[in-house]
Parts: structure tokens; C-alpha cells; sequence
């Protein structure tokens, strides 16, 4: 019963930090994608980061990355910005695989 208890703890863990990875993973992605964004807007130095921290916020209000995906284009099209609902999708998964590397270089190094 000792082994079936350890293994059950042993996934528990590896759940715990698979969803810890897949968050981190996220909010650097946000970061990222905001920052693009913010660049389209015209944004820079503080507005730029302010705007990348707002969907980084945007990203805790349902599961999911549709939220964040509205918010982007809500602001693109406001500001009548030359930037398609594809090219934001694109640039998503895009930063997700970047986020996803910088991450690991960054505990490789620890």
C-alpha cells in the first residue's frame, strides 16, 4: 500500500508543477503578445509595459485564452490598427513556443 500512496503523491506532484509550468507559461506569453501589441498602439517605455501587464490581468477573468484574444482585438480595432484576428491567433501561439523556450533557458541556468 506504501508504493500505490508514493506513486499516487509522485503524480500529484507532477501535476502540481505541469500546471505551475503551463501558468508561467502563460503569463510570459501575455506579457509578450501585450508588448507586441502595445507596439502597434504606438506604445512605449511605461504605457507599453502597463499595457502588457493589463493582459496579463485580462487572462484571470475566465479559463481559457479567448479573453485575452477579445481584449487584443477590442484594442486593435479601436485604435483602427492594420492587424487581422489571424495574425493576433498566430502571434499567440507564436509567443506560447517563445515563452515556453525562454522559460526553460532560464531553469537550465538555476
Amino acid at each position: 500500500m506504501a508504493t500505490f500512496n508514493e506513486r499516487e503523491k509522485g503524480e500529484e506532484a507532477r501535476f502540481a508543477r505541469s500546471a505551475e509550468a503551463e501558468f508561467k507559461i502563460n503569463v510570459r506569453r501575455n506579457k509578450l503578445l501585450g508588448l507586441w501589441v502595445g507596439e502597434h498602439l504606438g506604445l512605449k517605455g511605461a504605457a507599453a509595459d502597463t499595457y502588457a501587464k493589463e493582459v496579463i490581468q485580462v487572462d484571470f477573468t475566465e479559463p481559457g485564452s479567448e479573453d485575452v484574444f477579445r481584449k487584443i482585438w477590442a484594442d486593435v480595432q479601436a485604435a483602427k490598427v492594420n492587424v487581422s484576428e489571424h495574425q493576433i491567433r498566430r502571434e499567440m501561439d507564436r509567443f506560447k513556443e517563445v515563452a515556453a523556450t525562454q522559460l526553460e533557458a532560464e531553469a537550465a541556468k538555476k
